[in-house]
């Protein structure tokens, strides 16, 4: 028995051709998400107010970080020069300058984590619902992050209109 394979072989030749049409008929865009967010004129005015509102803490950190240097450097040449009770206060002031230095490391990382947090929140949140009207006013089927491609042809790209548009509907001030 011969088994006939045109009319199997026509079936597959027209399901993929069709789905070679419905793939070529979608419209796609690329974003780069990361770079939109962080070239919004929002972005960078909460970058510049985070620096100056946290400028004073991290002199604080630095000052306490180089008069902790300054204690262990007297206690490496001076040590042989200084009574055991000089070394002895010497040694618990750097302790505890140490402790200090360290809280304040810690509570100014949280400080800036949370704020930088918020504001990409917001910005993100933001930027969504821009890219989703975009996309919608262009038709777009699928919208794909930059990451995420292998390959695309820099036409397709929207990220500059992505950032143009955010800060039109998003002025920094």
């Amino acid at each position: 028995m011969r088994l006939n394979l045109k009319p199997l072989l026509l079936v597959a030749t027209v399901a993929f051709l069709g789905a070679t049409s419905l793939m070529a008929q979608g419209k796609v865009g690329i974003i780069n998400v990361q770079r939109a967010i962080l070239e919004t004129g929002q972005i960078k005015k909460a970058q510049a107010e985070m620096e100056a509102k946290f400028k004073p803490r991290q002199d604080e950190l630095e000052a306490a970080q180089k008069e902790l240097e300054g204690i262990q450097r007297q206690l490496e040449t001076g040590g042989q020069s200084m009574t055991p009770s000089q070394t002895a206060d010497l040694q618990g002031r750097g302790q505890l300058l140490q402790r200090r230095a360290q809280r304040l490391q810690e509570d100014l990382q949280a400080d800036i984590t949370r704020d930088r947090d918020g504001i990409l929140a917001t910005v993100g949140q933001r930027l969504q619902d821009i890219v989703n009207k975009m996309a919608a006013a262009k038709d777009l089927d699928v919208l794909i992050d930059v990451s995420n491609a292998v390959f695309f042809k820099p036409a397709l790209e929207i990220t500059d209109e992505a950032i143009a548009a955010y800060d039109q509907a998003f002025p920094a001030n």
